[in-house]
């Protein structure tokens, strides 16, 4: 097993709970954007984890990029172009989790922290949850490429040119989260739904989130025309023979991952 120092990791049933745990502001260091690569990379390879919850410890799920940590990372010619590839890749790393990332976001989630936040898959937060892009006032840029996958326009530029936080309410009114929870119900409610997906055919469940993924910026008749060759390649395999059965016997289907 890994062994983390500013992440945690769980099993819970086929569900890995990650939360990232950088006291006091769980800030992305080079140390947990390394765990965080680390973790998911070894999720997509194993068969008993079927879906990802991730969250914060404390009051706060990411404050960014760690700034006070910066100057030990990046002390001369090509550091600076490694740290930057190491946080992409971080990033790359939950998009590209062939298992479903559930983001649970516990309170603010800023830069950094929305930019994982638009890498997962499904975003849950609780009342206390917002997404911002502080950059601004630091004198820097940052996460405007990922914001712009969940944010419209104007919010956006909103977000980009002040600062502002995106609290809760407005993060389901957008669409951005599928729910807002009472503060303590949020890991509840995360890991609820993240048993209702692993509970699916586990390999359905990795084509289909390839599939969307890979179609995410091509055209609609070269993206529905992969989902149809992603359908006709899934319709062959035992699990959907399984639950083809299952449904015809009425009865819950038990999946191989084959």
């Amino acid at each position: 097993m890994l062994d983390f120092t500013q992440l945690q990791y769980e099993l819970v049933g086929h569900v890995a709970v990650l939360t990232m745990n950088n006291a006091p502001v769980n800030a992305l260091s080079r140390i947990l954007s390394d765990e965080l690569t680390a973790a998911l990379d070894y999720i997509s390879e194993i068969d008993e984890v079927r879906a990802v919850v991730l969250t914060g410890a404390g009051k706060i799920f990411c404050a960014g990029a760690d700034l006070k940590g910066r100057a030990s990372v990046i002390k001369g010619p090509g550091d600076l172009p490694a740290h930057s590839r190491r946080t992409r890749e971080c990033f790359h790393a939950i998009r590209e989790c062939t298992k479903p990332v559930i983001v649970a976001i516990n309170g603010p989630a800023l830069g950094a922290g929305l930019a994982i936040a638009a890498s997962a898959d499904i975003i849950i937060t609780s009342e206390k949850g917002c997404l911002a892009l502080p950059e601004i006032d630091v004198g820097l840029l940052g996460g405007g490429s990922h914001a712009a996958r969940l944010f419209p326009h104007s919010t956006l530029r909103q977000m980009m040119f002040t600062g502002y936080r995106v609290p809760a309410d407005e993060l389901y009114r957008l669409g951005v989260a599928i729910k807002v929870t009472a503060h303590e119900a949020l890991m509840t409610e995360a890991l609820a739904l993240a048993t209702t997906i692993a509970n699916k055919s586990p390999l359905s469940i990795r084509l289909a989130k390839q599939t969307l993924n890979t179609i995410e910026d091509m055209s609609l008749r070269d993206g529905y025309r992969y989902e149809q060759d992603m359908t006709a390649a899934i319709a062959q395999t035992e699990d959907a023979k399984e639950a083809q059965r299952a449904f015809l016997e009425k009865r819950a289907p038990v999946f191989s991952g084959k």
